[in-house]
């Protein structure tokens, strides 16, 4: 992920890539969910009929735009506004669902989440990690990058709403991306 002055909590992070050799047919609208009000979030997105697990749902649009498109775009929005609908779907494309974004922006983080978000050919899809039955609210997991010098004012902003028995209490992954690469540098000079 190249260096940004977009904070990158602002941008859903994937939680499994695979690549395909045949691209999919877009999955604009599914028949399978509406969006509608939260209670963990502004809107959310529901299951209107059974889902099965490993069902892929809907696909996530919006205009795909470079990465310093994104920073450009995005750098005076208030820090308080937790409405970005930023998703990276390669080192090279942000998807920007705020505009021509489709239902699939309006997935709300979940600690316990029923669906993972999965990367093929720089399209990002939502899958189902579970059965999920009608009225169920979706939700995967963020796992919203983060610094361990980041401000905690502004890391107070990504708090977690979701109700899970286990929630972790904020939207951020579990470890700052900072730690994450020393650990991954220690490894390397111990092979």
């Amino acid at each position: 992920m190249p260096t940004s002055r977009r904070k990158k909590s602002e941008v859903k992070a994937p939680v499994r890539k695979k690549k395909r050799s045949k691209s999919k047919p877009t999955i604009a609208n599914s028949p399978l969910v509406e969006a509608r009000n939260s209670p963990i979030h502004g809107k959310g997105v529901y299951a209107i009929l059974p889902i099965k697990k490993g069902a892929r749902i809907i696909e996530y649009l919006g205009e795909r735009i470079s990465h310093a498109e994104a920073d450009s775009r995005y750098e005076h929005k208030a820090d308080d506004d937790g409405h970005t609908f930023l998703f990276i779907a390669s080192n090279r494309t942000v998807i920007d669902a705020g505009v021509d974004g489709n239902d699939a922006r309006f997935i709300n983080h979940h600690c316990d989440p029923n669906c993972e978000t999965v990367i093929e050919n720089s399209r990002v899809f939502i899958d189902a990690t579970r059965n999920i039955k009608p009225g169920e609210e979706l939700g995967y997991d963020y796992q919203l990058t983060w610094e361990s010098t980041d401000e905690p004012a502004e890391l107070a902003l990504y708090a977690c709403r979701c109700g899970a028995k286990k929630c972790r209490g904020t939207m951020l992954d579990r470890e700052p991306l900072d730690k994450k690469k020393t650990k991954k540098a220690a490894k390397k000079r111990k092979r």
